[in-house]
């Protein structure tokens, strides 16, 4: 990135900053951004600098700029800004200074390395990290030394990492947000769980993208059920708020038998295969306790398998520093022996297309089409839906006759799969692209501001 410039600081007691020469083609600069904290300053131009700045010591210490590091330079209204400064807002922090927000600290931790190389600034913070009044947060940062604190000023943007949607609803982390976006105009990204039932009916109507849904009822009724088992033979029943594959049901019909077959995990993480004479002896044994009010049922696909498993496939799709979507990795999911889902935590195993596809045709084929309907389905999903959707997980499936499904889609996606060793680059990949999003909203929300104070 030749955009970039090293940051170095000077003795000088006068709150002037040195610029390459070619930065005077941009006018005239008054002030220094950093965050929203905005200070006066003189700019003087030096002909033998290149990618690099010099900022005074007591300037660089009133910005609140950490001391090393590369940033853009974003010119606008003579202000120049420096940065972006992204911060992570998240829940569930710690009293230890090891893994300071538990056991996500190495996921934040791979966030913070990556910063250095982009030349956008990152802390990781929660409501409590917040002084209103001073306008600064005491955010959390990681290096060589491992995690500590600094003081930032508010930052041009916010990265939505709440782990749950429990957790999203609390009454004082809503005003965060609130007040942020309302008395700030700081844009916030990523902000909301989907909900699978609202994304099936937003998709539902659209011609382009309705093709990679599987038939689908919210509070389905037995009849509707039998209606589906009679004709895909095979029916999911999943949680409309659900992740990770808790509480999910296969519900299968055997004709030659005239049973009902239901495979699931029980209470103690057991894949069970039970068998009952009709759905009605089901939903009084196995499914009490539960309300059909809260499930969808799904028309049950006949996927590919490997060694007789069937395999879906996560495609993780982001936004870049253009504001464009990007697939930045795709992973196979094969299922564990007897297990209702391809999720890790059920036995399932990650492969990558090369591990699945031995024929080159059929690989590129599925890379091919699994590529185009990510692009297409988050663009859609982008268009219908409010505020700044910056990366979706996707989970797809292939049936025996290489048609895509598209099973759901995840505003906040696990990243499981990137425990793959051939998925490292991906891993990084997708990473920088997160916080690149965050430097594409950052120049939107100085230059075209109205944009964001709807």
């Amino acid at each position: 990135m030749n955009n970039l410039y090293t940051i170095q600081t000077s003795t000088r007691s006068e709150p002037t900053i040195l610029l390459p020469l070619a930065k005077k083609a941009y006018g005239t600069i008054t002030s220094v951004a950093f965050g929203t904290m905005i200070l006066p300053c003189e700019v003087e131009y030096r002909e033998e600098m290149e990618q690099e700045i010099v900022i005074p010591e007591n300037v660089r210490a009133l910005l609140k700029l950490p001391q090393n590091g590369k940033t853009h330079l974003i010119i606008h209204e003579e202000t120049l800004h420096l940065g972006p400064l992204v911060g992570i807002f998240t829940a569930g922090f710690t009293e230890s200074t090891l893994r300071p927000i538990g056991e996500r600290s190495l996921f934040f931790a791979k966030f913070l390395t990556v910063e250095r190389t982009i030349g956008i600034f990152t802390f990781v913070f929660g409501a409590h990290h917040i002084n209103w009044d001073e306008g600064t947060i005491e955010g959390l940062v990681y290096g060589k030394e491992g995690w500590k604190q600094m003081i930032f000023p508010f930052p041009n943007v916010v990265y939505d990492r709440l782990p749950n949607r429990r957790i999203e609803n609390h009454s004082a982390l809503k005003t965060v947000k609130n007040r942020l976006i309302n008395e700030y105009s700081i844009p916030w990204y990523n902000p909301g769980f989907f909900n699978k039932w609202s994304i099936h009916q937003l998709l539902i109507g659209d011609e382009k993208v309705a093709k990679f849904l599987p038939e689908t009822y919210h509070t389905p009724s037995i009849q509707q059920m039998e209606q589906m088992l009679s004709t895909y033979q095979s029916v999911y029943l999943k949680p409309a708020n659900g992740s990770l594959g808790l509480g999910v049901f296969q519900l299968m019909y055997s004709r030659e038998e005239n049973q009902y077959y239901f495979r699931y995990r029980d209470d103690d993480e057991m894949n069970r295969l039970r068998k009952y004479p009709s759905l009605e002896h089901f939903f009084k044994n196995t499914f009490k306790g539960r309300k059909l009010s809260d499930y969808l049922a799904q028309q049950g696909i006949k996927l590919i398998r490997l060694d007789q498993n069937p395999i879906d496939f996560r495609v993780h799709t982001n936004k870049d520093q253009n504001g464009e979507w990007k697939v930045t990795a795709i992973g196979a999911k094969v299922a564990g022996k007897g297990s209702v889902t391809t999720h890790l935590n059920n036995g399932g195993v990650v492969k990558t297309l090369e591990e699945i596809y031995e024929d080159s045709r059929d690989r590129i084929k599925a890379l091919h089409d699994l590529t185009e309907a990510a692009i297409m389905l988050s663009e859609t999903i982008d268009s219908k839906i409010k505020g700044f959707v910056g990366e979706i997980g996707f989970d797809f499936g292939i049936d025996q006759n290489g048609k895509v499904w598209m099973f759901e889609a995840n505003s906040k996606p696990g990243r499981s799969i990137f425990s793959h060793p051939e998925l490292k680059e991906a891993d990084l990949t997708s990473r920088k692209l997160s916080l690149l999003y965050g430097l594409f909203l950052s120049e939107k929300a100085i230059k075209e501001p109205e944009e964001f104070n709807e």
